[in-house]
């Protein structure tokens, strides 16, 4: 840290910085912020900041379906226009803001800001805090914020976001295992998570914070009856219950639970499942078996704070992601699709949810919206901000974003999840159903998949169907605004 020179201060402005002095808080993050104003929040006090609209990147595709933001500029100036026109409107904030590793190209007033420099946490300290505060505003009561850090400023944004969303509304520190590999280079440690911090606006007003304990990926089948999707369960299991014999007069079949086994539901309970159709029986099944619905699955189990990269994605993977769907190498480091979508399931259950992403890179959050609707019907919205430095927002967010809504060309092999399971110990005795279970999805898929693959990692077993794809990648659907910041004359307010 520079150190000011005092001995060429008039009495008035060493009186000045004396009281400055004694005002300061005692505990908490304090930092240099006297000789690093930042341009653009200087220029936002002096001008009206405001958005254009670009016409020729407005994709307009279907009426019933959200329209979704784009903001190419400075975060500050688009955070500033949001406090006008969604005020206490957003449901859930994601960001991945610079790591300030001094190698990065982290920039302050056009400036990189690299190791050498005196004010190098300083700058970093006063860049996002103002744009937390910001975004705070931006939030509901019972809105989630995630920012996704490492190990160089993780102890100051820490007591950073405490100071801003209040230590009470701390809600945890995730850990992500980003890296599935050893750095066998690395001088001490080898480097393999990151961490996500997460506050809420207001914990009062924030419900029990729940993971679904199963995934709609699991539940295939759909009658368009309003129940939604389900999976097909055995009528038995290893539970003792009472056993009982049960005729399904609409297959001329007697049924009772095979030796070693009982009945999974009460003789009642299966006799309104079967006069509410909800029991499935086909030619050539040896049993028949009952719908389990995915929105009558149990609210779900508080989420760990330890992320695997095996469940929610690697760096690695989220660049040849990119890379597929861009057909060429764009970014070095993108965040998974699937650890966004982790964020969004689990901090809101709106469907109509507004989610922001003020640091937006590569459009992650958007496409793990997109994504997100496609598979629960949901309605939520995104807005993503960024600068455009090194064409990042033109060239890699925007046709992103662009190709995941229209569809793009796609060539190589197909990854579909068709089923997934954590072994718990919980449900080991329930494994005794899960050969069945498997069994059925693979017969079901056969014919749509060249092969059919099973795998067990980190106790967790699943299926996917593969196919070896040269062709259109349908789009996911939806409708886009584009923006780009601008200003306009006019007189200074407390609000601009």
């Amino acid at each position: 840290m520079v150190k000011d020179d005092y001995s060429e201060w008039s009495k008035e402005e060493l009186i000045k910085e004396i009281i400055k002095l004694k005002k300061r808080k005692k505990y908490g993050i304090v930092w240099h912020e006297t000789n690093i104003k930042e341009k653009i929040v200087e220029l936002c006090k002096k001008r009206l900041p405001v958005l254009e609209e670009i016409q020729e990147n407005k994709i307009n595709n279907e009426v019933n379906k959200p329209t979704h933001i784009l903001i190419e500029g400075d975060n500050y100036h688009a955070l500033s226009v949001l406090n006008y026109t969604h005020k206490g409107k957003i449901d859930l904030i994601y960001i991945d803001p610079p790591y300030n590793r001094g190698k990065e190209g982290f920039r302050y007033n056009d400036k990189i800001v690299d190791n050498e420099d005196p004010y190098k946490h300083s700058k970093w300290l006063s860049f996002i805090s103002k744009r937390l505060i910001l975004a705070k505003n931006l939030l509901k009561n019972e809105g989630i914020i995630y920012i996704s850090i490492d190990e160089n400023e993780f102890a100051q944004l820490k007591l950073l976001c405490d100071d801003i969303f209040n230590e009470n509304n701390f809600l945890a520190c995730i850990t992500w295992k980003q890296l599935h590999t050893v750095k066998n280079n690395a001088k001490y440690f080898s480097k393999s998570t990151e961490y996500i911090l997460v506050y809420g606006k207001n914990i009062r007003h924030i419900d029990n914070i729940r993971q679904p304990s199963d995934k709609l990926i699991n539940y295939p089948h759909n009658d368009e009856d309003g129940k939604g999707y389900y999976k097909l369960d055995p009528l038995s299991a290893r539970n003792k219950n009472t056993e009982y014999e049960f005729y399904f007069d609409r297959w001329n079949l007697h049924w009772k639970a095979p030796k070693g086994s009982y009945p999974r539901y009460s003789e009642d309970t299966l006799k309104k499942m079967y006069f509410d159709n909800e029991i499935v029986y086909k030619e050539g099944w040896k049993d028949p078996k009952a719908k389990r619905y995915y929105e009558r699955v149990q609210e779900g189990v508080p989420p760990s704070t330890f992320w695997d990269g095996s469940e929610v994605g690697f760096n690695a993977s989220a660049t040849k992601e990119l890379a597929s769907i861009l057909s060429r190498d764009a970014f070095l480091s993108p965040k998974p699709t699937s650890l966004i979508k982790r964020c969004i399931e689990i901090g809101s259950k709106n469907k109509n949810a507004i989610v922001l992403d003020f640091f937006a890179g590569s459009g992650t959050t958007g496409h793990a919206v997109l994504e997100l609707n496609k598979e629960d019907d949901g309605n939520r919205k995104f807005i993503l901000c960024n600068n455009n430095e090194e064409n990042i927002f033109t060239e890699v967010c925007y046709p992103r974003i662009r190709n995941i809504i229209q569809g793009y060309q796609f060539e190589g092999e197909e990854y579909k999840l068709l089923f997934e399971e954590k072994i718990t110990l919980s449900k080991i005795k329930k494994l005794v159903d899960m050969p069945d279970i498997m069994n059925g999805i693979i017969e079901e898929n056969k014919s749509k998949y060249v092969r059919i693959e099973k795998e067990f990692k980190n106790n967790t077993i699943a299926i996917y169907g593969i196919n070896y794809t040269k062709d259109f990648k349908e789009g996911l659907g939806g409708n886009l605004k584009y923006f780009r910041t601008d200003f306009v004359d006019a007189e200074p307010t407390d609000r601009n």
